[in-house]
């Protein structure tokens, strides 16, 4: 073997350990700071996210076909079907117990910074909705964070929302009144995937 064989072969591994994206690189791209957004989001740091509950894709067999939104509300985590196997999941926080969505739905709308306006239902739960009653506009003290699918059946808003949320401690968690909870970086990019109509699928214990 010639010198110059010699050295582009024990090269590869360095060449292609440049190219390679590591993990923290990976984080940034999901995570980085959203400057064109009407309400710039800051970055995330790791210590917000656990690895476990950053968006990744995954492999994931499943009955439910391509463009499905499925929730896993004991696991919390959200998996957007891709299709041949793979699904994008996303860590999720849910409803308190006995206020989760339960069955099935589809997106009836959508909508970025959304404003929000609490339910009849909440306010009677936590009085100091009240003071709320006439709507929140969009930004980033909104709950409903930077984007919103609203949850739709048989032509009727069940107002339950897959949104994002202003604390991202409350990932991983069921603290919601009822709500999908998702990080502001992780509902823009299911908002981008999603359409209008897709199919939701809410799994329970």
């Amino acid at each position: 073997m010639s010198i110059t064989r010699r050295g582009f072969i024990i090269g590869l591994p360095l060449f292609a350990a440049g190219c390679a994206t590591s993990g923290a690189d990976t984080f940034v791209t999901a995570y980085g700071p959203r400057r064109e957004e009407p309400f710039p989001l800051s970055a995330l740091s790791p210590n917000e996210v656990k690895p476990e509950l950053r968006r990744q894709l995954v492999d994931y067999e499943t009955r439910h076909p391509k463009g499905t939104i499925v929730v896993d509300t004991p696991d919390k985590r959200l998996y957007y079907v891709m299709g041949d196997g793979k699904a994008m999941r996303y860590g999720v926080g849910v409803g308190r117990a006995g206020l989760a969505l339960r069955g099935n739905a589809y997106v009836g709308r959508k909508a970025e910074w959304p404003r929000w306006t609490p339910t009849d239902n909440m306010m009677a739960r936590d009085p100091i909705n009240r003071q709320y009653a006439g709507g929140v506009p969009g930004g980033l003290n909104n709950p409903l964070g930077a984007r919103a699918l609203y949850l739709y059946r048989d032509g009727r808003d069940t107002m339950f929302r897959i949104h994002g949320t202003n604390q991202p401690q409350s990932i991983g968690h069921a603290m919601s009144s009822g709500c999908i909870r998702m990080l502001n970086h992780d509902v823009i990019d299911l908002h981008e995937r999603v359409p209008t109509g897709a199919r939701v699928v809410v799994m329970q214990a």
